[in-house]
């Protein structure tokens, strides 16, 4: 009977309260409860409670998590039956469920059941608390939560709860940027749907929201219910800091944002904070170009709405906003609320830097810029930039010439209309404004500002970088320059370019070649008169500038400033680069040519150039060979003064010079200078190839040497050629075989000092090279600096054939020899050859069994200074090489080089044979042998040869019966290593090797292969 009813749509159980209709007595029952609120099934995890069992059963499984309805077609589980079915018509495409009134089809019954409620605007659903009436059950349950203030929902990535778990859904695309709604038109995307449906208005213009009142409509229903308080002048939110009121909360929030400056909306591309989201939207269209609102009378576009409302006016000439103390009216909000300003004299616009108050957030905008020297506005011609849009248009008229203001009186234009305006009072003679001291009048008020400071000695712009004042704003402005560097004023005949006017003007007159200022005695002309006037000192013999402290007389101002500052210390000219000062101008200049590497002095014989006059001079003097400085003594002749004069204290021993570190002494201030920069570690003398810096010129020009490849100094005897003359001297003893250097204790001779000086430590242990990061110290200077390499990971030296980086030149010269194989060292025993010569002698240890390195602690001697120094690391038990992976650490590079390659999974080394390939050397060279049968190892008592050293030395063992390696649970002993890792694992019960076929796995490997023969019989 029940199932027929399905068939029949027969109903006969209908509910006394609302008439609802049934086909079971069941589901009667159930629906009652909606009307009692009865709920008999309650959940003993959450205690929340059911009207329904299945409801009860459905609920558990949010916290079994059991999903026992699986999807066919894509294995998608659900934990509700419906949820299923309604999934599958996401595969068919099937939606059953048609609308009569819109045609409007739906995969479910309860979505029509919803949607034909926007038709018959049936809200069933009403709220116990405010009466509230919903079309949606589960829009009632979200809005019981508004009450309860519970939000079940909680983001796993930040925390945030919510009441809704579409609410949720939608705040975790903030995370996963995930936006899945696209705009068919523009495929513009959307983390929202109803983001979505807004954003078509767009598209479509429709506005169906409508006001009562004035009949405008709008897009949004939020903008009608905005629109509705301008009628009703409400505005319910206060802040509780300034009490301003507004129609809004969203703008309570943001107007909050202006007292905490919070600015929580940063752009993902410049990294700019907004206090508000639509800030940010209106920002991101800067980088985009994006310009949505476009005008329909002249289609120019925009990128805010409100910016093309108020260009809409400039049509209509609209003006909307009324003064009502002037009654002047206004086309946009802004300007109108500035204007009132003008009659309240508030300035609410306050700099937090310098507290200055502001009328308008404008007028403060570009007042901020004067301490963050933000200059936002570039030229598209010249790229300069600047602070302002009206300084940015009026500098683009200096390259248009556009000069849009003409005088009437006499058709002269001018650029600024300012300049118009004072312009026009020289036709007049107008000079409005006076001087109350001395009565002299003034076209413009800047000029009489500026005038008046003369009478004040007030000095009001001060530069924020040297703290230096002015009386005018054109001074500072063009002493600002001197710090950007930056010269605006160009020649247009040589392009060079000037700091101020005035300096332009001079300068054009070396190309009119114009000299107008004659001396009346010599007849020499001058372009300006205050050259003219300092040539007129020289035939005067004037010099009106007088030091008053030491009474020295100067003709010329900046000679005379020069020299005062050999008083004050004073050193005003900073070099950019270096920060080096100096006390004069020219210094500055000649100093700036050692970084700018020009050389403006040319040698008319050889043509090399020379950064200083001078250097020059002095040059000259090696092709003329004069040498017109005679020593009085012995005749010696030298091509300078300075030479010659340090020359005649090597018969005197005097040296004036001391240093007051260490106290030695030097005959010339240079050398000195020179000595000095070992304390402060100085180096002044820079490489323009590669930046290497020395500490002495000398050094340099030999570095440079081998950049250039120039090598002047050639032997005699061989005709080899050397860049520096003491290496020569070194090379000439290769063929005298002289050896002046011979050590006080061992009498062993050496051909060049410092190799004795290095000798000299074997004895003394002396180790001067100190490692300033782990403090390990040296015996040697470049082994330190090789080491300090190791801590840095620099690598200087590259190989030119296989780009191979090394951390020392040494390194890489030993390298190469790997690629040319030049072995020119012979071991006269074997006929073994090699690169090296340490390397050959390393070897002959080999033959004579000599062992001269021997361990302090054990005795145990060794044949290698290597192998002593990882012998002793054993003793100290130091692991300096840490891998950076898994932090383990070895007592040798060589070891943690060859456990990295677990890390990297790198096999460099490749059997020619197999192409089978290795990552560790031994394993490569043991494997090689499988091939060439190569036994090189043998045992001593049985004469039993092996490939590998460490085969021979297990096998030793078993005729010493020696079992060193002992099981910590059995005490059982075993004579190689890898006995013992196979026996432990009998107590581990660990099967390392498992079978790719059946999985079956076992402790051994060679139990695998035979358990593998059986799955190929």
């Amino acid at each position: 009977m029940k199932h027929l009813r399905i068939h029949t749509k027969e109903k006969p159980y209908t509910c006394n309260v609302c008439k609802k209709a049934f086909s079971r007595r069941s589901t009667l029952t159930q629906h009652f409860r909606t009307h009692t609120k009865e709920k008999l099934y309650e959940c003993h995890t959450c205690h929340k409670s059911f009207s329904c069992l299945s409801y009860l059963t459905i609920h558990l499984r949010t916290h079994t998590k059991e999903k026992p309805f699986v999807c066919v077609v894509c294995n998608k589980a659900f934990s509700h039956r419906s949820t299923l079915k309604s999934h599958l018509l996401t595969h068919t495409n099937e939606k059953p469920f048609a609308c009569d009134f819109c045609d409007k089809t739906f995969r479910q019954s309860n979505n029509l059941m919803e949607h034909l409620r926007t038709h018959t605007k049936e809200k069933p659903y009403s709220c116990d608390e405010c009466n509230k009436t919903f079309s949606r059950q589960h829009s009632l349950t979200s809005h019981l939560r508004t009450h309860s203030k519970e939000k079940p929902f909680a983001c796993d990535v930040c925390n945030k709860a919510f009441s809704d778990p579409s609410t949720l859904r939608n705040h975790l695309r903030t995370h996963t940027k995930e936006k899945p709604f696209a705009c068919d038109v523009c495929n513009r995307a959307f983390s929202q749907r109803s983001t979505l449906h807004r954003h078509l208005r767009t598209h479509t213009r429709e506005k169906p929201y409508a006001c009562d009142i004035c009949h405008k409509t709008f897009s949004r229903r939020s903008y009608l219910m905005r629109h509705l308080k301008t009628h009703t002048g409400e505005k319910p939110f206060a802040c509780e800091i300034c009490y301003k009121t507004f129609s809004r909360r969203f703008s309570l929030t943001c107007h909050f944002r202006t007292h905490t400056k919070e600015k929580p909306f940063v752009c993902e591309v410049c990294n700019r904070a907004f206090s508000d989201q639509s800030s940010l939207r209106d920002h991101i269209r800067i980088h985009t170009k994006e310009k949505p609102f476009v005008c329909e009378i002249c289609n120019k576009a925009f990128r805010q709405h409100s910016s093309l409302m108020q260009h809409l006016r400039t049509h209509t000439q609209e003006k909307p906003f009324a003064c009502n103390k002037c009654n002047k009216t206004f086309s946009h909000r802004h300007s109108f609320n500035n204007h009132l300003r003008t009659h309240t004299k508030e300035r609410p616009f306050v700099c937090d830097t310098c507290k200055k108050a502001f009328s308008d957030r404008s007028n403060l905008k570009n007042h901020l810029r004067t301490h963050t020297k933000e200059k936002p506005y570039a030229c598209g011609i010249c790229s300069k930039t600047f602070s302002q849009s009206a300084t940015l248009t009026r500098h683009s008229m200096t390259h248009s010439k556009e000069k849009p203001f003409v005088c009437e009186v006499c058709g002269k234009s001018f650029s600024q209309h300012s300049y118009l305006k004072t312009h026009l009072w020289t036709h007049t003679n107008q000079k409005p404004f006076a001087c109350n001291d001395c009565e002299k009048t003034f076209c413009t008020r800047g000029n009489l500002i500026s005038h008046l400071r003369t009478h004040t000695k007030e000095k009001p712009h001060a530069c924020n970088i040297c703290n230096k004042t002015f009386s005018h704003r054109f001074t500072l402005t063009g002493h600002l320059l001197r710090h950007t560097k930056e010269k605006p004023y160009r020649c247009e005949v040589c392009n060079k370019n000037f700091f101020d006017h005035s300096a332009l003007r001079t300068h054009l007159w070396t190309h009119t070649e114009d000299k107008p200022y004659e001396c009346d005695i010599c007849n020499k002309a001058f372009s300006m008169r205050p050259s003219l006037m300092q040539h007129l000192r020289t035939h005067t013999k004037e010099k009106p500038f007088a030091c008053d402290k030491c009474n020295k007389t100067f003709s010329h101002r900046h000679s005379f400033n020069s020299h005062l500052r050999t008083h004050t210390k004073e050193k005003p000219f900073v070099c950019d680069s270096c920060d080096k000062a100096f006390t004069d101008r020219s210094t500055l200049k000649n100093h700036l040519r050692t970084h700018t590497k020009e050389k403006p002095y040319a040698c008319s014989i050889c043509s090399k150039t020379f950064s200083q006059r001078p250097t020059l001079t002095r040059h000259l003097m090696t092709h003329s060979k004069e040498k017109p400085f005679v020593c009085e003594i012995c005749d010696k002749s030298f091509s300078q003064h300075s030479i010659l004069k340090t020359h005649l204290w090597t018969h005197t021993d005097q040296k004036p010079f001391s240093c007051s570190v260490c106290d030695k002494k030097f005959c010339q201030l240079a050398q000195l200078k020179d000595h000095l920069r070992i304390h402060t570690n100085e180096k002044p003398f820079a490489c323009e190839f590669c930046n290497k810096a020395f500490s002495q010129r000398s050094y340099l020009t030999g570095h440079l040497r081998t950049h250039t490849n120039e090598r002047p100094y050639a032997c005699d005897v061989c005709n080899k050629a050397f860049s520096g003359a003491s290496s020569l001297t070194r090379h000439l003893r290769t063929h005298t075989n002289e050896k002046p250097y011979d050590c006080n204790i061992c009498s062993k001779i050496f051909s060049l000092r410092h190799h004795l000086t290095r000798h000299l430590r074997t004895h003394t242990k002396e180790k001067p090279y100190t490692c300033h990061v782990c403090y390990k110290t040296f015996s040697q200077r470049p082994h330190v600096i090789g080491h300090l390499r190791t801590h840095t990971n620099e690598k200087p030296s590259v190989c030119d054939i296989c780009n191979k980086a090394f951390f020392d030149h040494w390194d890489l010269k030993k390298h190469s020899r790997t690629h040319t194989n030049y072995k020119p060292y012979k071991c006269d025993t074997c006929n073994k050859t090699f690169s090296w010569n340490s390397n050959l002698m390393m070897h002959l240890r080999t033959h004579t069994k000599e062992k001269p390195y021997e361990c302090d602690i054990c005795k145990k001697t060794f044949s290698f200074h290597s192998n002593l120094k990882g012998h002793l690391r054993m003793h100290t038990n130091e692991k300096e090489y840490a891998c950076d992976i898994c932090n383990k650490a070895f007592l040798y590079p060589s070891t943690l080089k060859a456990h990295l390659r677990i890390h990297t999974r790198e096999k460099p080394h490749t059997c020619h044979f197999c192409n089978k390939t290795f990552s560790h050397r031994n394993n490569f060279v043991g494997h090689l042998r499988i091939h060439t049968n190569e036994k090189p190892f043998a045992c001593d008592l049985c004469n039993k040869a092996f490939s590998h050293r460490s085969n021979l030395k297990t096998h030793l063992r078993t005729h010493t019966n020696e079992k060193p390696f002992v099981c910590h649970v059995c005490n059982n002993a075993f004579s190689d290593h890898s006995s013992l890792i196979r026996h432990m694992r009998s107590h581990a019960k660990e099967k390392p090797f498992p079978c790719d076929i059946c999985n079956k796995t076992f402790s051994k490997r060679w139990d695998l292969k035979k358990h593998l023969r059986t799955h190929t019989k």
